[in-house]
């Protein structure tokens, strides 16, 4: 039997049904933030999704950025760690 590549791809679709109602709610809110934040007058620069996956595998993370360059994903990462933490805002007084 031969099968093609179309079809794996449909049975590994029905196989992974993930609920993406909860990664459109965040990005939702946060666009949200953003607008009553900033205003119309920027733009989005680059974007990184950080997501936990959990499953009978255990729990994995993955994470994709708009720009595919390393300095550009890890830079937004540590930012966003910093901004985690509350340490953008420089030192206390």
């Amino acid at each position: 039997m031969v099968r093609d590549s179309q079809t794996s791809l449909e049975e590994k679709g029905a196989q992974m049904s993930l609920d993406q109602s909860k990664v459109g709610r965040v990005v939702a809110e946060q666009m949200e933030a953003i607008e009553n934040d900033y205003g119309e007058d920027c733009e989005i620069g680059d974007v990184c999704t950080i997501v936990e996956v959990v499953g009978p595998h255990g729990s994995h993370v993955r994470v994709r950025s708009s720009d595919m360059r390393p300095h550009s994903g890890l830079g937004l990462i540590r930012m966003a760690e910093q901004a985690m933490l509350g340490n953008l805002g420089g030192a206390a007084e």
